[in-house]
């Protein structure tokens, strides 16, 4: 059975509170013995429509509560299959996540970068600004400045662009054809020899 949507629910209910509401005024004026006074008429009609109003607000607050309870567990499903996809990428990826690190540890030493170099550098890799760093770390922003230019000059690259680039222009570029030369173009900026 097809279910119905949400406005046809309200239309529905709305229908049924209606109708209800139109029965019950009818059997309230046809049931009475004596005169129809118009203040006690109004008086009963205000009471039956507040009553009905009330039943069809509790019922569409159900259906709506009822809806963001399946769109709740939804997106609980949805957030558990993404958590699952994520774990199987990551560990489809780790022997190769491993392998960069390590050779990025090489040229860090290759270039001759020391402990404090190297930590704000993959900091730096991962997009935190200065002042980031220096919180993390535990120093002031200027000796962070001061690492980070030390960094950019033992490895001969211009700043913080050029260095994250040297790292992970190959990750998201297209295979590029050899230069005429038969060599990349970072291999002139002190790339360690594979």
């Amino acid at each position: 059975m097809r279910s119905l949507s949400e406005q046809q629910n309200r239309w529905l209910l709305a229908s049924l509170g209606v109708g209800s509401y139109v029965l019950l005024l009818t059997l309230e004026v046809v049931t009475e013995d004596e005169d129809i006074e118009i203040l006690d008429f109004l008086v009963d009609a205000l009471a039956m429509l507040l009553t009905i109003s009330a039943a069809v607000g509790v019922a569409l607050l159900a259906q709506r509560m009822q809806s963001q309870h399946e769109e709740k567990i939804r997106l609980i499903n949805d957030l558990e299959i993404a958590r699952i996809e994520g774990k199987a990428w990551r560990s489809k990826v780790q022997a190769s996540l491993n392998g960069i690190k390590a050779e990025m540890e090489k040229q860090f030493e290759f270039w001759g970068m020391t402990a404090a170099e190297r930590d704000v550098g993959l900091l730096i890799l991962k997009g935190l600004s200065h002042k980031e760093i220096a919180h993390l770390r535990g120093t002031t922003e200027a000796t962070v400045r001061q690492q980070a230019q030390s960094i950019y000059f033992k490895s001969d690259l211009p700043g913080k662009t050029a260095f994250s680039g040297y790292f992970l222009e190959d990750l998201f570029a297209p295979e590029m054809a050899a230069s005429p030369s038969g060599t990349s173009p970072s291999k002139s900026r002190g790339e360690l020899p594979i």
